[in-house]
């Protein structure tokens, strides 16, 4: 697939997505939006991808909303913008963001709504839009005092501050930080690692733990049990107890 402000590519059963407006810092425009959207359908609607990876291309990851646009932007156009982070949230597959350099305003809340954060040692982030006078619009009020905590989430969202990576990483934001050089390669084993999974048990895992965010404890605890009944009768079950006893790589099939 040909996209202008992304990149599409498909390596064996891991999709990558790069944003690719560096030259606006990979500032979210109408068409970035959309472009995605459809990247993010056709990965959703392929079989053989078994993992995600999100990048950006030069210095940045994503630096938000295109400013340039913002005057134009209405509530309808802000609940496209937080679609985003719901769409990678909410699909059934992992998504390992591999932040680069700048992942801010709009940019950060994508990245929240993956399932896994490695930043580069360069990579910078920050819930930035009161600094423009308004609030986050993607998520970032809600994900982000999840992950860290209320008091910092408030810091941040209320100063509108941002942090360097070592940072994100002593707080919780991130899963670890790597060099630059390092990045990709560190991602994409990662994303080898989880591709060996069961599909269908990753799927289970995912929804059990999102759902488990969104409720309380004895709600998700029931949850978790009535996906983990639906994992016992997978196939995937039975090669994984097979492949076990028999000492042997197992052959998962995502069912």
């Amino acid at each position: 697939m040909v996209y202008e402000n992304i990149i599409f590519e498909k390596e064996e059963n891991i999709a990558v997505i790069t944003f690719n407006r560096p030259e606006a810092m990979n500032a979210l425009n109408n068409q970035t939006r959309a472009e995605f959207r459809d990247a993010i359908g056709a990965v959703a609607a392929d079989d053989e991808i078994k993992v995600l990876i999100l990048t950006g291309s030069g210095k940045s990851f994503v630096a938000g909303s295109d400013i340039k646009e913002f005057n134009k932007t209405t509530p309808y156009a802000a609940h496209n913008i937080m679609r985003l982070g719901e769409m990678v949230e909410k699909l059934e597959k992992p998504v390992i963001a591999a932040v680069n350099g700048f992942c801010l305003g709009g940019g950060c809340e994508i990245a929240m709504g993956c399932d896994i954060i490695i930043a580069s040692e360069k990579a910078k982030f920050g819930q930035t839009e009161i600094n423009i006078g308004i609030i986050p619009g993607g998520g970032g009020t809600q994900r982000l005092q999840r992950l860290i905590g209320v008091c910092r989430a408030k810091e941040l969202i209320y100063t509108g501050d941002i942090i360097r990576a070592e940072e994100a990483d002593r707080i919780g934001l991130v899963n670890r930080v790597v060099a630059m050089d390092e990045l990709m390669p560190t991602a994409k084993e990662m994303a080898r690692k989880i591709a060996t999974k069961s599909a269908a048990a990753l799927k289970l895992a995912k929804t059990a733990i999102n759902r488990g965010m969104q409720t309380n404890l004895e709600s998700g605890l029931k949850y978790e049990y009535e996906l983990y009944s639906i994992s016992l009768s997978l196939e995937d079950k039975a090669e994984g107890v097979n492949a076990f006893i028999e000492k042997r790589a197992p052959k998962f099939v995502g069912r």
